[in-house]
């Protein structure tokens, strides 16, 4: 009796075990699903190449405010750091000693005219006479030259006035160009010296602010690329003001300001082995000023047709970039790409991947290479501004160049 009840307990503990190694194995044969993946086409957009470089805004008129007579400077008419318009008077020079000159000019002016007028009558008188024999032709040639004298005088004395009057003109400064000029160089009481000499005294400086010019440099091989494609009938970079540039400012995130490249340069630089160019810009705000830096985008290739990708279905390893593609049976594979440039977080793809392959653009970090997914499609993107597809459809967003 007592061994079969001490039997029970050990037969109690082996079915135990053999119930657990009915489970093992069942447990283990439930492996986990393909991680889901979001895939994409690459897509097709019509773009162009854009060159970006860094400048420098320059105004298109710079003039420096100098006296052309000499005298105390009497009133000044502005305010630094103000925007003034062209003819604004800015500086006015004590006109008095002026004034008493072209007084004196037009006395003497008075003066020849009368004789003048008292040589014609005696030429006159002495025509008559020397016809009649009364004088001898020797005295009617000095009468005569006494009238050319007299009409060299009223011009020379005519000409002196004119001259009195340009100086009391010139006693006020104004403003030969519209633009912003800067702060005072010479306080009202101060004997300001004027002339066409190089000591006659700085009042100020005026820098014109609408339009404004951005001037850049470029690289000898840029210049090639841009003249060969000129001359292959596709002018991307002309010198006749044509072409678009989009510039952004230090503080700005978008190339959001507009304007057309106006000018290339003659030559390349040899120091440096660039070459300049300029663009116009319109400044009607103001914000635009002279010595400010910026980021100018250019076009650097004529349209054409470019697969892009997000920038997020791109991956690095080391110096090599690289898309996880997914086969017809949900395999995972690595394609090695060169890229090109970004448009809107799409990112042109210059080699490296077929038209119709399925690019992880999502879970990039749950795929392997060679291993089952499931895929899921993406809707695809908007249309690029320029493009056919954006021209046919104005509603769509319109996303910029990065």
């Amino acid at each position: 009796m007592p061994s079969s009840i001490a039997a029970r307990p050990i037969s109690f503990v082996v079915l135990l075990l053999l119930v657990g190694c009915s489970e093992g194995p069942q447990k283990q044969a439930s492996a986990p699903p393909p991680p889901t993946v979001t895939v994409a086409s690459p897509v097709k957009r019509v773009v162009i190449d854009e060159d970006e470089y860094v400048g420098r805004f320059v105004p298109i008129d710079s003039v420096e405010v100098r006296a052309r007579v000499s005298g105390y400077l009497d009133r000044i008419d502005f305010t630094d750091g103000q925007t003034v318009k062209q003819g604004d008077l800015l500086f006015t020079i004590d006109k008095r000693p002026f004034q008493t000159t072209l007084d004196q000019a037009k006395a003497n002016l008075a003066q020849a005219q009368a004789n003048l007028a008292f040589a014609e009558a005696d030429l006159a008188r002495g025509a008559q006479l020397v016809r009649e024999r009364t004088i001898t032709e020797q005295t009617f040639d000095q009468r005569t030259q006494i009238k050319r004298v007299a009409e060299a005088s009223v011009q020379a004395q005519q000409a002196a006035v004119r001259q009195a009057s340009l100086d009391i003109e010139f006693t006020e400064l104004r403003a030969p160009v519209a633009g912003r000029i800067g702060d005072r160089r010479v306080s009202p009481g101060n004997l300001v010296t004027g002339g066409t000499t190089g000591n006659t005294s700085l009042l100020a400086t005026i820098v014109s602010t609408d339009p404004i010019r951005f001037e850049f440099t470029f690289d000898e091989a840029s210049y090639l690329r841009y003249e060969r494609l000129a001359r292959g009938g596709r002018d991307v970079t002309s010198r006749e003001g044509s072409v678009v540039v989009a510039l952004k400012l230090l503080d700005e995130q978008d190339f959001q300001h507009q304007g057309r490249l106006d000018f290339v340069d003659n030559v390349i630089d040899r120091s440096s082995g660039t070459i300049r160019g300029r663009a116009v810009f319109s400044n009607p705000d103001g914000v635009l000023t002279p010595g400010m830096f910026g980021r100018v985008r250019v076009p650097g290739s004529p349209s054409y047709n470019a697969s892009l990708v997000p920038d997020a279905a791109i991956g690095t390893e080391q110096t090599r970039k690289y898309v996880l593609v997914v086969d017809a049976d949900n395999v995972v594979h690595m394609k090695y790409v060169t890229l090109g440039q970004s448009f809107n977080n799409l990112r042109v793809i210059k080699s490296g991947l077929q038209d119709d392959d399925r690019v992880i653009v999502n879970g990039l970090m749950r795929a392997r290479a060679n291993q089952k997914v499931t895929p899921q499609n993406e809707a695809p993107p908007a249309p690029i501004p320029g493009s056919p597809q954006a021209k046919a459809d104005p509603s769509a967003s319109q996303p910029k160049a990065d």
